[in-house]
């Protein structure tokens, strides 16, 4: 069985006016931009008095060696999402408004392909391996995973403030 450790969690809350296909594509993009297969895992809408409420989740995996995976999950959730019209240089434009919440969380998954769990003596080697003689490569990787999650959160905060004040 792979061995998941968690590495790095972060959200982003905003409320107000927002493009969410922009939101999305976004996202996506940026994820897609580092190399990580985005599976959509979950979508739904429910439409309310109050407006659209939407949730999305994603599973992005990236393989790094036969031996690393990164895994990071990417939770979307949109409570009263309604259109609106804005007047921009004269001309009116069609955006969002509601609240977007956006979690998420890395893992580094090691033995993903379950090449070391054939047998006691195998499963028994990989503590050795993982504790001992990869230790810092195990860290390394950890540092990199957290600092791509934390680049994540940075470029979807930005981009959010940039939407709200076009």
């Amino acid at each position: 069985m792979a061995e998941i450790s968690p590495v790095y969690e972060g959200k982003v809350v905003h409320a107000g006016i927002f493009d969410f296909k922009d939101v999305y594509k976004f996202i996506y993009d940026f994820f897609s931009g580092y190399e990580y297969a985005v599976i959509e895992q979950k979508y739904s809408e429910k439409i309310k008095a109050a407006g659209k409420d939407i949730d999305i989740a994603w599973l992005c995996l990236r393989k790094i060696s036969d031996y690393f995976r990164f895994r990071i999950k990417v939770t979307i959730k949109v409570t009263g999402m309604a259109a609106v019209e804005l007047m921009q240089e004269g001309v009116k434009i069609k955006r969002d408004k509601g609240e977007i919440e956006i979690k998420i969380g890395s893992y580094l998954e090691r033995d993903y392909e379950h090449k070391w769990e054939s047998n006691p003596l195998t499963k028994f080697l990989r503590g050795v391996y993982d504790k001992y003689i990869i230790k810092t490569r195990i860290e390394a990787y950890e540092d990199q995973l957290g600092a791509e999650v934390d680049e994540s959160i940075a470029q979807i905060k930005s981009f959010l403030a940039l939407e709200g004040k076009r």
